[in-house]
């Protein structure tokens, strides 16, 4: 049986307050089930704005995608999903990754480590998240009984640690690229492996995970080809057919984009699509299709 479908928007730019709150009310207007804030220099600070979010907004789930594990003290992290959790109303959802933007961590005075040393940090800052949060001599105290733990990951490692403590395991869909600060996508077929192996990895679990992707570009349009020629100019190793068959890219009628959503759900267990901000108005036809034909 396929999981209901979720979808959340990751609102990237940062806006006064009044703009802030009015992006949103649009976000809770156009159906979006989250509202996620990430975590990279230049952009929001993400419990601030998801508080602010909380005040603007009714319904809508609040989340990171995701910390930068890096940029984080486990104890002090705990203090703050608590309060953030307390203050929106039990609303949060905590997204954590390893970061992978040498050049943030430069700018911030922080080491960035080894993939190994990254991954490391992410299993400490977790395990000491869950006996922090999980204490109930904790100060201050989160308004859930477990705030719901997102890892986005991709390598061996990190699907190791998604299938032991996360609620909800994040797909990238990408690989780090040969440019610092940059991602490759996955073909299906990759993505396929990866899937698979996190499954394997998750086979013990009592509860299964919600699978989640981040989905990179949004057009609709007669004309798929022409909307994909700018992304493709910037991933020269990929065709035009090839970039459309991409499962980070939705590019095509509504009838072809809500079809490949629904092929992807069958076949990754993708049923909580997260898009970017550019994308948050482009992609609200596909979600209320969608739950017309759920209804």
């Amino acid at each position: 049986m396929s999981r209901p479908f979720r979808f959340g928007v990751n609102l990237l730019t940062p806006a006064p307050a009044a703009e802030w709150r009015t992006k949103c009310r649009r976000a809770e207007e156009l159906g979006y089930d989250v509202i996620l804030v990430p975590d990279h220099l230049g952009m929001p600070a993400p419990f601030p704005a998801l508080v602010a979010a909380a005040e603007a907004t009714e319904r809508p789930r609040l989340g990171t995608f995701v910390l930068n594990a890096g940029f984080w003290n486990p104890a002090l992290l705990a203090r703050e999903v608590a309060t953030t959790d307390a203050l929106t109303g039990g609303r949060l959802e905590l997204g954590l990754g390893t970061g992978y933007v040498a050049a943030e961590h430069e700018a911030a005075g922080l080491p960035y480590g080894s993939p190994r040393e990254r991954v490391d940090h992410l299993r400490r800052t977790v395990e000491e998240l869950e006996r922090l949060l999980g204490s109930g001599d904790h100060e201050p105290r989160p308004a859930q009984s477990r705030v719901p733990v997102l890892i986005g990951a991709n390598g061996d490692r990190m699907l190791r640690l998604t299938a032991g403590h996360a609620d909800i395991a994040a797909f990238t869909g990408a690989r780090p690229g040969n440019t610092p600060g940059t991602l490759d996508p996955l073909s299906p077929e990759e993505l396929d492996e990866r899937v698979a192996r996190y499954r394997a990895l998750a086979a013990d679990r009592a509860e299964p995970a919600e699978l989640n992707l981040l989905i990179q570009f949004v057009a609709i349009t007669d004309d798929p080809e022409a909307a994909l020629k700018p992304l493709v100019e910037r991933l020269p190793q990929f065709t035009v057919e090839q970039a459309l068959a991409l499962p980070i890219v939705l590019a095509g009628t509504l009838e072809d984009v809500v079809a490949k959503v629904r092929a992807q759900r069958e076949r990754f267990g993708f049923s909580y699509l997260t898009v970017l901000e550019p994308f948050m108005e482009a992609f609200a036809p596909v979600m209320e299709r969608l739950r017309e034909e759920s209804a």
